[in-house]
């Protein structure tokens, strides 16, 4: 195991994709507490029972590469909601329609309720600084092409938007269930993590570059290694450790130690 800077294990990406792209700026030189709101800004609405927020206003091009969409409806994820907060690119309403401050939004993710990760939080950030494309492993980004558990059950007597309805809850309870499914304190996938690309699509978003997995405080050992290697297939997998706010990515190579006479 070799443990390098993240610019060269993750790879310098292509500035000409990143200019492409609005949401492709390097924004990790720059303090959060220092970013001017932005002459456009999109709106999201907190949904304290779903733990995630529907966006009733978009702005801007964030949402190729940002988002879940379902039923028609765009949800960003709580490491979405904050990286945009910061950066001045959304507004995030509370449940009555206020907005909600920096400060606010820091509290109430530290509160516990929602699982939600610093460590994470801060890898995302990095990636995203960075100008790649960052989605949850194991949630899809759009129900398009990707097979759903989840089916509408017809209610005699009730009319056909019903059925879209009762789809749209099922759909959107199978997303909660995939985030409250999901254990912070083992060596697991978190991130699919795509090179930037101008021509990405939700719908068809393809492989992504490398999974990245996280560990706390130690490398995974062989057997977790050979499992997650099995979970992932040929997607190359690689790893964080958030150490007092540093970000640190690492992957493994193979050796081959020689035969000694």
């Amino acid at each position: 195991m070799e443990e390098v800077d993240s610019a060269n294990i993750l790879g310098e990406p292509d500035m000409n994709d990143v200019d492409d792209q609005e949401e492709e700026v390097y924004y990790a030189s720059v303090p959060a507490s220092k970013l001017q709101p932005r002459a456009v800004v999109s709106m999201a609405r907190w949904n304290n029972e779903m733990g995630i927020a529907e966006v009733v206003v978009q702005k801007g091009t964030f949402s190729k590469t940002t988002g879940i969409v379902r039923s028609g409806k765009l949800y960003y994820s709580i490491e979405e909601v904050l990286f945009l907060v910061e950066i001045g690119a959304l507004l995030l309403l509370d449940e009555s329609d206020t907005g909600l401050s920096l400060e606010d939004i820091y509290v109430k993710m530290s509160g516990g309720k929602y699982k939600f990760c610093w460590e994470e939080f801060r890898a995302y950030r990095q990636l995203k600084s960075l100008g790649y494309i960052v989605g949850r492993h194991g949630i899809p980004w759009s129900m398009k092409g990707a097979k759903s558990n989840c089916e509408s059950i017809p209610s005699q007597g009730f009319p056909e938007s019903d059925k879209v309805l009762n789809l749209e809850s099922e759909e959107i309870r199978s997303v909660i269930g995939l985030f409250n499914e999901m254990q912070i304190n083992k060596v697991r996938p978190v991130f699919n993590v795509y090179l930037p690309n101008s021509k990405f699509r939700k719908s068809s978003p393809g492989d992504p570059s490398f999974v990245l997995c996280f560990t706390r405080g130690y490398p995974p050992s062989k057997v977790e290694l050979e499992a997650l290697e099995g979970q992932c297939g040929s997607i190359p997998l690689k790893f964080c450790n958030v150490e007092q706010g540093r970000v640190s990515f690492f992957s493994f190579d193979t050796v081959e130690l020689p035969v000694l006479p």
